[in-house]
């Protein structure tokens, strides 16, 4: 009972979130390819491994001394805003 209004209280609940896309083929496996390295740190040639789910989200693993995954909600077009360097870093897919 809502203490205020004395009607039944109701719980809210987030919204479920759906697959945007049904990708029969599934999940798609990828390398990030740094072609130059601009911040001096994971050198050139293949500095992480990721996986596109078929709904766009993007999971992408960094290995090295201090191996780190990261969720990118937003897909591949959020993660290479942030790592794509201006085109000195590109994804090369795997699965394809």
């Amino acid at each position: 009972m809502d203490e205020i209004s004395g009607r039944p209280a109701t719980m809210l609940r987030p919204p479920r979130r759906h697959l945007k896309v049904a990708a029969a083929a599934g999940p798609r496996r990828f390398h990030l390819i740094r072609h130059v390295d601009v911040s001096g740190v994971s050198g050139t040639g293949i500095v992480a491994e990721g996986v596109e789910w078929s709904d766009g989200t993007v999971t992408l693993h960094w290995g090295g001394r201090y191996p780190t995954t990261t969720v990118w909600q937003d897909g591949i077009d959020a993660l290479l805003t942030i790592h794509g360097h201006n085109g000195a870093t590109t994804i090369r897919w795997m699965d394809d």
